[in-house]
């Protein structure tokens, strides 16, 4: 196949995915963006597989054959609620499979006997050592999310300085894989050093950081993917790597201004170990205590209401109430109570979570408003409905200097004139601190189970005449 009409495909499929990415900004476009960025890369693959430098058309189809089924089951098996975990598999396989395809070509070159030139020699490096991280950075987040480990951040004494050690003795190596490429001790070196570099760095990262995370690693895989390019000499590679790894790095900044936070705090802060003894207590610091309401009671707030405003958190993810809260939305819209969801930036275990949940409800997009549109509202809305969420909502953040959450933005659910909050119990989310919301004035509490306490509101607030 001519050289000039590969070239020229790439172009096509360069400009199509970031067309694509371009497009995923807006809920609206997003669709047509996800699409656009798919055939951009289906451009690129055959191109790719048109090249004379395929060695076997048979092993390559077998691979599209399993990888297809292995996609095809898990996106019509796993639900919705479980997209956190999925997301987080997925830039843990993108960025094992940099390190393999590296880790082959440096092999290749040995048994060529040829010494890889110019800048290969450091994208091997870098497609391994990136690589390796996000691989095992990624099963560690995945196994946090559910709940295969625990949420909570794992530190131990001089944890910083091992992991600065570890750091140190990786770029060593990997200058020495630079300098002597055909060297396989360098490479062993460079490869266990990073996977054991992937799970240090994530494991004392707790459960409320995972939306930065998931991000941080994302554009990890991103970047392992264009070190990969350079190593294959693939100029589609490197511009699918570059825009992931950007994109990634911007979401990254997103979700840490967010929380107000600086992504050194998220990698090294170990958010959430905090006195958990403290933390876990059932009552405020003054002494007052949580009122709790029934459905049936707080049907009747409901009914004579003008306004409500929904705050989805991960406790309705948990429950997979979004379809039950899209219910309870349809059924104070046909009584003539106007319905907003409020979206925090960080509400659930990845960037968007909430947003994909409600969309998957068919709740309008119209209806999902930013915090920073929707937190002037609250001061004139009669109801706001807390459904699992829990930091996002802790007043602490705009006025207690002694909280771990202080300078957090959240949403202002206090300043309504009625907060109904839907937990299971009083325990702490995952920053590990009591929110004070829960025992405000004009806070009541209604314990259970998200979905099936949604949907019995919904039915009180029917049974309303």
């Amino acid at each position: 196949m001519n050289d000039q009409f590969i070239q020229l495909a790439y172009l096509v499929a360069a400009v199509l995915l970031i067309r694509g990415l371009s497009g995923l900004g807006s809920p609206k476009t997003a669709p047509r963006g996800n699409l656009t960025a798919a055939a951009g890369m289906l451009i690129a693959i055959v191109a790719t597989l048109l090249m004379k430098g395929v060695v076997s058309y048979t092993v390559i189809i077998a691979g599209v054959v399993v990888g297809s089924t292995i996609g095809a089951v898990l996106a019509l098996r796993i639900q919705m609620t479980a997209m956190p975990q999925m997301v987080a598999l997925l830039n843990g396989f993108g960025g094992g499979a940099s390190a393999l395809v590296a880790s082959a070509e440096l092999l290749n070159y040995m048994r060529e006997g040829s010494e890889p030139t110019g800048i290969v020699p450091t994208a091997i490096v870098l497609g391994i050592l990136i690589g390796g991280v996000t691989f095992t950075g990624s099963l560690i987040a995945f196994a946090k999310l559910q709940e295969l480990l625990k949420g909570a951040p794992l530190v131990y004494a001089g944890q910083r300085f091992v992991n600065a050690l570890l750091s140190v003795a990786l770029v060593g190596a990997g200058v020495m894989m630079v300098m002597t490429p055909l060297d396989l001790n360098p490479f062993y070196v460079v490869l266990c050093l990073s996977l054991l570099l992937g799970v240090l760095l994530v494991i004392p990262i707790g459960g409320a950081d995972m939306p930065v995370v998931i991000s941080l690693l994302n554009s990890y895989s991103g970047l392992a993917a264009c070190a990969t390019g350079f190593v294959l000499g693939n100029s589609s590679l490197v511009i699918s790597g570059s825009l992931v790894g950007a994109s990634g790095i911007i979401l990254t900044k997103i979700m840490c201004k967010a929380m107000n936070r600086s992504l050194a705090n998220v990698l090294f802060g170990a958010f959430g170990a905090v006195d958990q003894a403290t933390a876990a207590g059932g009552g405020s610091t003054d002494g007052r205590t949580a009122k709790a309401y029934t459905p049936e009671d707080a049907a009747v707030i409901f009914s004579n209401s003008r306004s409500c405003i929904v705050v989805p958190g991960y406790g309705m993810a948990v429950a997979q109430a979004q379809h039950a809260v899209r219910e309870l939305a349809d059924t104070l819209e046909e009584k003539g109570i106007s319905v907003k969801f409020a979206i925090h930036p960080v509400a659930g275990r990845m960037p968007g979570h909430m947003n994909v949940l409600l969309a998957e409800a068919d709740v309008p997009y119209d209806k999902l408003v930013p915090m920073d549109e929707i937190n002037r509202e609250f001061p004139e809305t009669d109801v706001a409905l807390v459904i699992g969420a829990n930091d996002v909502v802790n007043p602490d953040a705009r006025t207690d200097k002694g909280s771990p959450i202080y300078g957090m933005p959240i949403l202002d659910v206090d300043r309504a004139q009625h907060v109904f909050v839907i937990k299971r119990s009083m325990n702490p989310g995952f920053a590990g601190v009591q929110n004070p919301l829960f025992f405000n004035d004009n806070t009541m509490m209604i314990f259970g189970d998200a979905k099936g306490t949604v949907l019995a509101l919904v039915k009180s607030v029917r049974d309303l005449v």
